[in-house]
């Protein structure tokens, strides 16, 4: 079972989300954090909030990407042979050198079989789905008064008939443009035809760079191409997924706003696309972060809004009952106020390649490794300071060994940066800060008695984020230390193919489901110890539980394997690229 049969369509501008029926059924206009026009996901107490054709009589439907595309297919089946198309994109090409990539959204219909009988209900919502908005039209255009956003579509299909919801036969291909209140410079099937075409030009362009494995080809190009559409380009920051409010389980409060940029979640992101060699992501993320810190305040949060705005209050929203009635919906998000330590380590990393990568436009130089320098200091005096940890952990404390391990990767990263650098002075100077660092983790988190490393100074607990030691460089992969640390995991997170992200309970009693990217973890980090197979066979198990279009949530539930949490989430992506690179055998058997 899955109820998140979702697909999602964007351009860097902005997401949209489409039930397997190809209805829009999510999208916050005008970017990733604006309203939610369309809201039926999280269900409207009022009538809307999707945009949907409707097909009489209907009996099925099927669904999937345009090859190497973010355009979706859909096809819809009604009982007497009748077959609709519908073709749904976000328009993106380069253009008069720069990215033309407008908050539009783009459909065709068209009849393949039969005399299928439609209804298209376009229905966007206002003010988190409070009120219906005013509605205006013109020859050939219905417009949508927002806040904020007057909404336009522009179509070649009968407005009567869109207006009052008629149902009609579809006898020929119409085309529906969603977008600002813009009048079209060209006819509109030409327009449509051609964006399209440059469109999927654009992607299979993407898609033809990206270094892939030799296995695994197909989940890590749709993961690739889902990262990139989780990017807001106007500033870099990128999303930790395009939902709020979808809970981890059922009926639990663990229910947050992820439509913000996390810069650790980020980190991640651009370290798995550098891994494949799509570094713009890269760039305009650090372009993104040094906005951030332009401050002389070194003093960083965990979580940011994508237009760098550092207030993210939490509030429930009354208007929307929640995915599958489950409320509350909550918007903006408290991990704002919190203190967690990794955060240094993460922009440091998220970093580091600019000094390394030839290939690059804009290369790290003195100067930015000077503005990263202070980062590393705060880091430095942070890392035996107790913080809420990456968990976030609203009411609980400790000195967290993940987070005393990335200020320790801020300070090595540093001291890698300034011997390339050619900085002797500074390398000699971050070298101590990182072995100080080092030293004390390895005296502070390593618990004796049971023979692993815990989760925090002086405890007795595991948590998956100790999967990442060796990945991070902190220890060697075969280092008994690890290896018994990855096996004590193995022991007590693990449930079936799933893994929690620890069992402690915390503020909100104990979790429920398996964390996905913690599954991903631990699939890596046994590969990297030698047990490969084993991997293998889970990593299998894992692929067999993204939707039907290869997307994946926050959380899987154990028994029955459905997805939960926010929607798509780019950990979850992340660990599938770092995870299938790990474990796809070399071209070489190939070739």
């Amino acid at each position: 079972m899955n109820s998140l049969e979702l697909g999602l369509v964007g351009n860097g501008s902005f997401g949209a989300l489409l039930d397997a029926r190809g209805r829009v059924v999510w999208c916050c206009l005008p970017a990733f954090d604006g309203d939610p026009a369309f809201c039926a996901l999280l269900e409207p107490k009022i009538d809307g909030g999707e945009w949907a054709v409707e097909l009489e009589d209907f009996a099925s439907s099927e669904q999937h990407y345009l090859p190497n595309t973010a355009i979706l297919r859909t096809l819809l089946h009604d009982a007497h042979g009748g077959t609709v198309e519908q073709i749904d994109f976000a328009p993106r090409w380069r253009q008069h050198g720069r990215f033309y990539r407008p908050v539009m959204l783009m459909r065709r219909i068209r009849p393949l079989a039969g005399s299928p009988r439609v209804r298209v209900r376009l229905r966007p919502l206002a003010e988190w789905g409070a009120r219906v908005p005013e509605r205006t039209w013109g020859s050939n255009h219905i417009r949508h008064l927002l806040p904020g956003m007057t909404l336009r579509l522009t179509t070649d299909a009968p407005l009567r008939l869109l207006r009052h919801e008629l149902p009609f036969v579809l006898d020929r291909e119409l085309r529906f443009v969603l977008g600002p209140d813009e009048t079209l410079t060209q006819p509109l099937p030409r327009f449509v035809e051609d964006a399209q075409q440059q469109t999927e030009e654009y992607w299979l362009e993407w898609v033809r760079y990206l270094s892939l494995p030799l296995e695994f080809q197909d989940a890590i190009i749709r993961s690739a191409i889902t990262l990139k559409l989780c990017q807001y380009e106007d500033t870099g920051g990128i999303i930790a997924a395009l939902t709020t409010s979808i809970p981890e389980a059922p009926c639990t409060a663990r229910n947050w706003d992820y439509r913000y940029c996390w810069l650790r979640d980020a980190a991640f992101v651009v370290r798995a696309l550098n891994r494949l060699g799509a570094t713009r992501s890269m760039e305009e993320y650090i372009r993104y972060i040094f906005n951030v810190v332009a401050r002389d305040d070194p003093e960083l949060q965990p979580v940011y809004g994508i237009g760098f705005e550092r207030s993210l209050a939490e509030e429930t929203v009354e208007s929307l009952a929640g995915y599958r009635g489950m409320g509350p919906v909550r918007r903006g998000n408290l991990a704002w106020l919190q203190k967690q330590h990794d955060v240094y380590g993460s922009v440091v990393l998220a970093s580091a390649q600019l000094f390394f990568d030839q290939r690059l436009r804009h290369r790290g130089d003195q100067a930015m490794f000077e503005r990263l320098e202070p980062l590393g200091e705060r880091a430095f005096q942070l890392h035996d300071q107790p913080d809420a940890g990456l968990w976030e952990f609203r009411g609980i404390a400790h000195v967290h060994t993940y987070s005393a391990v990335m200020c320790w990767a801020a300070c090595d990263r540093l001291a890698r940066i300034a011997r390339q650098l050619g900085l002797e002075e500074r390398e000699a100077h971050w070298r101590v800060r990182a072995a100080t660092i080092r030293e004390r983790v390895l005296r502070e988190a390593w618990n004796d008695s049971q023979g692993h490393f815990a989760d925090a100074f002086g405890g007795e607990r595991l948590d998956a984020s100790l999967l990442l030691l060796a990945d991070l460089g902190f220890v060697e992969a075969r280092d008994p230390r690890f290896v018994a640390t990855v096996e004590a995991i193995g022991r007590e997170l693990k449930r079936g193919n799933g893994l929690f992200r620890y069992i402690a309970p915390d503020d909100f009693g104990t979790p429920e489901t398996s964390f996905t990217i913690c599954t991903f973890w631990y699939i890596d980090a046994l590969a990297s110890i030698g047990r490969k197979d084993e991997a293998r066979e889970m990593f299998g198990h894992v692929l067999a539980r993204r939707n039907g279009l290869g997307l994946m949530s926050e959380d899987l539930a154990f028994d029955s394997g459905e997805q939960w949490g926010n929607f798509p989430q780019t950990y979850s992506h992340v660990g599938l690229i770092i995870a299938a690179m790990a474990l796809s055998r070399p071209w070489q058997d190939a070739i």
